[in-house]
């Protein structure tokens, strides 16, 4: 069973380049990020005639998150993040499939550093860490999925003195990034390539995806009941490079059916 995350950079204005990386790679869970466009603006029918069904909270301009499911209903159990009620960004939707947890998630970018922009990452980064640790304690499988906006190790970045003061990259980020590992998760990728640099992002500046000055954005967090039945990761590449595409690709895991 294949589960992706996809931050498509505005749903509609990707819709070609999403519906035709679904007919290639076709995941059976996909999560989405920054939809870009407000609730009733979602584009149901053109999702729904290939194959999957949604569940989606929308945000006009900005944020956004969804997840698909080719064949399995989702049961949908949260659509923000507990511990701020005046928090009205669309970064947090949460549902149970294929006997699942699947958290999916849009970490605030953060910049610049300093200023309230990064105050708002890290308090976010600390409530997803309670939420995070209350999903563990229910001992079910669990993953949190998405775009966290955060490059965990100089692994993970093509030039590491470069964004010493990025908010991506702050020691104050990737240490909450740790803390939250330590609660018992699992970084898929890492668990699958301890050594190996990935990348899941690239600037549209720059010629980023021509040089391969890549970020690894994108994470896939596993509670401990998914570790035995992890059995392929792996980032789309080359959907970075299709015309009018994402400054992400596409990132999966392969889990073993139960």
């Amino acid at each position: 069973m294949k589960i992706a995350s996809y931050n498509v950079n505005g749903i509609n204005g990707r819709l070609p380049v999403l519906l035709r990386w679904l007919k290639e790679a076709k995941p059976a869970i996909v999560c989405l990020q920054e939809l870009k466009t407000t609730s009733d603006k979602f584009p149901l029918n053109a999702i729904n005639a290939a194959g999957y069904s949604a569940i989606w909270h929308g945000q006009k301009s900005w944020n956004g998150v969804a997840i698909l499911s080719r064949k399995e209903p989702l049961n949908e159990t949260r659509r923000s993040l507990p511990g701020d009620r005046t928090d009205t960004n669309s970064r947090y939707i949460e549902a149970i499939a294929h006997q699942i947890v699947i958290g999916c998630i849009y970490l605030p970018n953060g910049n610049p550093y300093p200023g309230p922009k990064f105050d708002y990452k890290l308090k976010w980064f600390k409530r997803l860490s309670a939420h995070a640790k209350k999903l563990l304690a229910h001992d079910v499988p669990v993953m949190l999925v998405g775009d966290y906006n955060v490059m965990p190790t100089e692994l993970d970045v093509y030039k590491p003195e470069k964004y010493i003061d990025d908010a991506l990259f702050r020691k104050e980020t990737r240490a909450a990034y740790q803390r939250l590992l330590k609660q018992g998760w699992t970084d898929a990728i890492r668990y699958k390539y301890p050594d190996k640099r990935i990348y899941t992002f690239w600037d549209y500046l720059r010629n980023a995806w021509g040089r391969d000055a890549g970020l690894r954005l994108d994470h896939f967090l596993l509670s401990p009941q998914l570790i035995s039945r992890l059995k392929a990761v792996g980032v789309d590449k080359h959907v970075r490079g299709w015309d009018k595409t994402s400054d992400h690709a596409p990132v999966w895991i392969e889990l073993k059916t139960k």
